[in-house]
């Protein structure tokens, strides 16, 4: 049979009460009563069924304060699924959507997370759905407004021609 653990004396079962009432975390409370049971002489038993737990968990959660202190016993956060887009491809996306497409070879004016999809598809062959393309553009720094659309054969200089010239009629002098 395997010897018991013994907890880190630096905090007292009083200590580990106190803690508890001021913490957040429902399940890190509860996991520093349980220890607190264990540190005022309560078998592991009694104090892994005070914590809703069975022993060997109460041991795996003492082993886990003994290593981190309090912050230990807060569960962490699962890393979720790896990213379809590597940094790298991301830096790429950037410049793409920076620079702008070609009409010539995109077929679009202006980007959209339709286009983008056929993009990322036809570059690194990875199937993205347009939210989790507005979601990376969102990250990118990109805003989900789009610019006035530019004809591809418009000339320099002919918005500035067309816009009025005349003094403004409003403007206090």
């Amino acid at each position: 049979m395997a010897a018991a653990v013994k907890i880190r004396e630096d905090f007292s079962a009083e200590a580990l009460r106190q803690l508890a009432a001021k913490v957040k975390d429902a399940n890190q409370a509860r996991r520093l009563l349980a220890l607190a049971a264990v540190g005022e002489g309560k078998s592991r038993a009694e104090a892994a069924r005070l914590g809703g737990m069975d022993r060997q968990t109460l041991r795996d959660w003492v082993h886990a304060f003994n290593e981190r202190g309090p912050e230990g016993l807060i569960n962490a956060k699962a890393p979720g699924p790896k990213p379809k887009l590597s940094a790298e491809q991301k830096g790429e996306l950037a410049r793409a959507v920076e620079a702008g497409p070609d009409p010539e070879k995109d077929g679009v004016a202006r980007w959209r997370c339709a286009d983008l999809k056929r993009l990322i598809k036809d570059r690194w062959d990875i199937e993205l759905g347009e939210v989790s393309i507005g979601r990376i553009l969102k990250e990118l720094g990109f805003s989900h407004i789009s610019p006035r659309p530019r004809h591809p054969k418009q000339e320099e200089g002919a918005i500035e021609a067309f816009k009025k010239t005349s003094a403004l009629a409003w403007a206090r002098r």
